[in-house]
């Protein structure tokens, strides 16, 4: 049962934010001390991802545990009330997340994605995140 009331949870859903969530304000620091540069949201790509590295032909989308489901992560908890409701919601934001990866590889950019648990450990994903962009510096091999 939902100890808030239908107004209080409206409001506090209302508050969720789609972009400049702590966690992606947290990788973009990173990226940057890195010297990393990229353009946030674009909308000129499926799903406008979060950062987009256009010389690394890459881009980073930067996944909340909970909404976006990450395995086996405790912060990907499903609310015990509305069980259908959650399970539909989340299994559709799953389905466009695999939807969206689809599309933006099959235009030729290379996809990271950063899950919220793991912007805790800040030295690790710094370390991944350089290595993975280094890897990718032959540049994008986009396809128009």
């Amino acid at each position: 049962m939902d100890r808030l009331t239908t107004e209080q949870r409206s409001w506090n859903m209302s508050r969720i934010r789609g972009k400049d969530t702590s966690p992606e304000r947290a990788v973009r620091s990173m990226l940057h001390r890195l010297g990393y540069r990229f353009r946030l949201h674009s909308r000129s790509l499926p799903g406008r991802p979060d950062l987009v590295l256009p010389k690394y032909g890459t881009v980073v989308l930067v996944h909340g545990c909970f909404w976006h489901r990450h395995a086996r992560c405790p912060l990907a908890y499903t609310p015990k009330t509305r069980e259908q409701f959650w399970s539909e919601k989340f299994d559709a934001n799953v389905a466009r997340d695999r939807r969206v990866a689809r599309t933006l590889r099959s235009l030729g950019w290379r996809v990271l994605v950063v899950w919220e648990c793991e912007v805790r450990d800040t030295e690790l994903l710094s370390r991944r995140l350089d290595r993975s962009l280094r890897q990718g510096t032959t540049g994008p091999i986009r396809k128009h």
